[in-house]
């Protein structure tokens, strides 16, 4: 059988880093200190990482950011108003409409399409068996003509 043989080395390693760390210790902190080099591993294999301490005292002291606070931009100004000279408001005497028509809804809005029931309440029709004297414009036509089916229609007296 074959026995395992000890490295001589191996025990040597780790003997080092302990006698390094107490002379790290005991050496004065204002002097930089020196780096360990830690003896290769047999058969090229990485090198030994140092550990938390070993790399706290090797690396240098970094100040402290300050975080300074944010500058808020300026509020833009508003943006200037223009002012119009308005007409001088002459008051209209409101005339009765030369034609008009009376509309009555007879049919019921229920299982309608919504543009039907939107063209009732642009009418002013919104219940059954309700009546509105409309002016006979071509937009009003319009809108009586697409719910033709749910009105009726009287020229008004």
């Amino acid at each position: 059988m074959a026995e395992k043989k000890k490295e001589p080395g191996k025990a040597e390693k780790k003997a080092k880093p302990a006698a390094e760390k107490a002379e790290k210790k005991a050496a004065p902190k204002t002097a930089a200190p020196e780096k360990a080099k830690p003896a290769a591993k047999e058969g090229g294999k990485e090198k030994a990482k140092p550990t938390k301490a070993e790399a706290a005292e090797a690396a240098p002291e970094k100040p402290k950011k300050v975080k300074k606070p944010k500058q808020r931009k300026a509020p833009l100004p508003p943006p200037p108003v223009r002012v119009r000279a308005k007409a001088p408001v002459v008051a209209r005497e409101k005339r009765p409409p030369e034609k008009t028509i009376k509309v009555t809804q007879i049919g019921s809005p229920i299982g309608r399409q919504a543009y039907q029931r939107a063209t009732l309440k642009g009418l002013g029709l919104n219940k059954m068996h309700r009546s509105r004297v409309l002016e006979d414009t071509p937009a009003v036509r319009g809108m009586i003509d697409s719910v033709a089916h749910l009105l009726r229609v009287e020229p008004a007296a």
